[in-house]
């Protein structure tokens, strides 16, 4: 019995050094899939060389940089008003859009015959938002350091980082779905159109809803009114 629970042991220990080390190697293969993009992406699905933890753990860190991103930069650089700032809604205000635009990319991919499944188009916008990470991370210490006038050395580096990201979401979904960049580029704007649809559907759900909510408060209390 001792023996049976001592191999069962040491099979979950070499089990969990096997998930750390692929994790761990799914991680740095964002430098890979960053610096070379058309083949990055499509070993990321197709050879299987990322992972959905590694796409986790990007997607946290660029909700963390750009809440550090208001909170911790020079007020030279940035005005908001710190005091003011709930992080979890401006978290929320990022996610669900985010969220909102993978699920309407793989809505859409049936009617532009796109190959990529609901979690390889995840995976690769989040591999995408790696340079926003890695540029303005460093930009939050830089803007303490930096004078006023060379704001211009700032602002280029942001620039850099976002279109940077926009260009490895572009690359990522024709390399997902397996389109011409021609073809992305139109598939872009569906997706965009159809995020907006989404979000104005989910905004007269819960409109209504809170609309019946309040109906029946109203009847409740009149017909309590009523009684007593």
């Amino acid at each position: 019995m001792s023996v049976l629970g001592f191999s069962a042991e040491r099979a979950s220990s070499d089990g969990r050094r096997a998930w750390w080390k692929h994790y761990g190697e799914t991680l740095r293969y964002a430098t890979h899939v960053i610096f070379r993009p058309f083949d990055g992406f499509w070993d990321l699905v197709h050879e299987k060389r990322g992972s959905l933890a590694a796409a986790h753990t990007f997607l946290f860190l660029f909700l963390l940089t750009y809440v550090l991103r208001l909170m911790c930069t020079n007020f030279q650089f940035i005005s908001a008003p710190i005091q003011y700032i709930n992080i979890y809604e401006r978290a929320a205000s990022l996610l669900l859009p985010f969220l909102v635009l993978c699920l309407a990319n793989w809505a859409l991919s049936t009617l532009f015959d796109g190959k990529g499944r609901f979690q390889d188009i995840y995976m690769a916008m989040c591999y995408a938002l790696v340079p926003y990470i890695l540029i303005q991370l460093p930009l939050i210490l830089l803007s303490h350091v930096i004078s006023y006038d060379e704001a211009s050395y700032y602002q280029v580096l942001q620039s850099v980082s976002i279109v940077w990201s926009l260009f490895l979401a572009f690359v990522g979904l024709m390399q997902v779905h397996d389109y011409t960049p021609g073809k992305t580029i139109i598939f872009v704007f569906a997706t965009v159109f159809g995020a907006l649809v989404i979000l104005f559907l989910v905004l007269v759900f819960f409109s209504l809803l809170s609309d019946a909510f309040g109906f029946f408060v109203s009847l409740y209390r009149e017909i309590v009114f009523r009684l007593y």
